[in-house]
């Protein structure tokens, strides 16, 4: 296996495994949150219920975090390996 081959693998495999991480938090954030939103309601946050929070802003702004992860993640990523813009 040539050296560019084993570097497009790795950066295959870190790039696989990041998306693997970020879907898994999607999931967490988008299911079973909502899923457990009676037992997050007995905690409150500024003043509301957990789940209901959660469920209204919470998991929203966990979302829009994670594209900005996954985002800066992946750049550094594609520079490590030589795919990079710049």
């Amino acid at each position: 296996m040539s050296a560019d081959a084993d570097a497009r693998q790795r950066h295959w495999a870190k790039t696989r495994n990041l998306t693997v991480l970020v879907l898994i938090l999607w999931f967490i954030f988008s299911i079973i949150v909502p899923w457990f939103t009676k037992e997050l309601n007995e905690a409150t946050f500024l003043g509301f219920p957990l789940g209901f929070y959660m469920i209204a802003q919470g998991s929203l702004i966990v979302f829009v975090l994670l594209i900005f992860f996954q985002n800066w993640r992946q750049d550094a990523i594609d520079d490590e390996f030589g795919f990079g813009e710049e």
